[in-house]
């Protein structure tokens, strides 16, 4: 499974993206805001250190301003996944957009069929919102597990992107339910790394390492 970033952070998003775990980044119209900068900045700076997709968002909701903002984002670079939301317009919209073979990310997904509709309409990623979706006591897991038997049933190449993904436990549950990339805030994407036996693990290993007086690399 790919793991993207979500956040418009550049100095968050540089720091995973050093690590060798970071495949792409998504920002939405709230983290933009949230960032205080203009998008085309932020996209254009994130764009310059990673070439995996980056997903920017239009802020229309009519399709024909939709097209003209995703082909103006789309000049950032060749690796900008321009995102529209799951309406009819959206889907007019990313039809226009994939067929340019341009990559479109679908968003505000809650349900199998607005995820086969995009499917049908081109969306290179369709982003299903676990988080939001367990807020009014739905099954998000269960919704990547349709969404992915759909795709398999009938060979589609969309990509399932997990949002709205708020613990580790999110992000092993869309792993096994067969997504393809979770989108994960900065904070997550470190809190999964951690155990509380790693640290008692490595702290003994420490105490019993210095008992022996031993260095491997020597101070001179």
């Amino acid at each position: 499974m790919k793991f993207f970033v979500d956040t418009a952070e550049v100095d968050a998003i540089r720091e995973l993206f050093e690590t060798g775990l970071v495949d792409g980044v998504t920002t939405n119209p709230s983290l933009i805001a949230k960032s205080g900068r203009l998008i085309k900045d932020v996209i254009k700076e994130i764009a310059d250190f990673v070439p995996g997709p980056i997903s920017a968002e239009v802020a229309a909701t009519d399709a024909p301003t939709m097209i003209k903002e995703g082909l103006h984002l789309s000049e950032i670079g060749s690796n900008i996944a321009i995102k529209v939301p799951l309406t009819f317009e959206g889907l007019k919209a990313c039809r226009a957009l994939s067929d340019r073979n341009l990559m479109v990310n679908v968003t505000l997904c809650f349900s199998a069929n607005q995820a086969l509709l995009a499917a049908k309409a081109g969306a290179s990623f369709i982003s299903p919102f676990i988080g939001r979706l367990e807020d009014i006591d739905e099954d998000g897991m269960g919704l990547i597990e349709d969404i992915r038997l759909i795709y398999d049933n009938y060979g589609f190449e969309t990509e399932i992107l997990a949002a709205s993904i708020r613990n580790g436990a999110h992000v092993k549950n869309v792993a096994l339910a067969g997504a393809d990339v979770a989108t994960v805030p900065p904070q997550i994407l470190h809190d999964l790394v951690k155990h509380p036996l790693t640290d008692k693990g490595l702290d003994a290993f420490l105490k019993d390492w210095e008992s022996t007086g031993q260095v491997i690399l020597s101070k001179e």
